[in-house]
């Protein structure tokens, strides 16, 4: 049986005893059904996860013994998806593979083409939606932590942003001179350790949009002859960047200490 995994962002060690109240609470005991023994981990800072055993229900918490703990191994590669808004629930799944994939943080932004116009009230009940899909699929894939899911910007707000010593790319149908296989695997990418990437939305990303993320430091690239719907754009490029210069493919083990 898997072990379940229980989002829990707040410092503890071995030999400690947690409470896990509300949303935690409901989830151990009415949809896990856990017994006193059981054993789930608990996540969410990245450096260590624990390990919990349910000792007991409380009236409105459990109470877990923390018992041992693991080291998290850090990412190699810390990746961030810029994308505009796509139609529909199309984010969902964005938000949902990239997490699933490795990704830190992911800014959605209204560009040029964007369909959504969210007023602000449906803006923050979607980054709120993100946020709780981001943390659902970071338990399930095993995670040591959940990725920042950002406040909707604009376009020249995400592109702005100094980006540091980061390799920023911009996924473009219309570059036909470098393909992002090209990028990755020429001089520009040598040691990146932070990677950021901007993918447009359906109708595509605008001439104007793209040159103004070339006058701060994004590289423009194209992925190949074939059109690409964007949530398939977003897996299939995180996919790529992670092969190329992340861990993907790499054996790694992990044992509760």
């Amino acid at each position: 049986m898997t072990i379940p995994r229980i989002y829990f962002p707040k410092e503890t060690e071995t030999g400690r005893t947690e409470e896990l109240a509300g949303d935690d609470y409901r989830y151990i005991r009415n949809i896990l059904r856990l017994r006193k023994g059981e054993r789930m981990i608990l996540f969410g800072l990245g450096e260590f996860e624990f390990e919990g055993v349910l000792k007991d229900y409380g009236p409105r918490s459990a109470i877990v013994g923390v018992v041992g703990r693991k080291p998290v191994p850090k990412p190699d590669l810390r990746i961030t998806l810029v994308q505009a808004l796509p139609k529909g629930e199309k984010m969902d799944l964005i938000v949902q593979k990239a997490t699933e994939l490795g990704v830190d943080r992911l800014v959605a932004v209204v560009s040029s083409r964007s369909i959504p116009r969210l007023t602000p009230e449906k803006a923050r009940r979607r980054v709120d939606r993100w946020r709780k899909i981001a943390l659902e699929a970071s338990r399930q894939c095993g995670r040591g932590d959940v990725p920042e899911i950002s406040e909707i910007e604009s376009f020249a707000e995400a592109v702005s942003r100094p980006g540091g010593n980061a390799l920023r790319l911009i996924l473009w149908e219309a570059e036909a001179d470098r393909g992002l296989k090209e990028i990755l695997r020429g001089g520009e990418s040598a040691g990146a350790k932070n990677i950021e990437v901007v993918i447009g939305p359906e109708g595509g990303l605008s001439g104007e949009e793209v040159e103004e993320a070339r006058r701060h430091g994004f590289v423009s690239a194209g992925l190949g002859s074939r059109v690409l719907k964007v949530e398939t754009a977003a897996i299939a490029v995180i996919t790529i960047v992670q092969y190329e210069l992340g861990t993907m493919g790499a054996e790694m083990k992990r044992e509760i200490r």
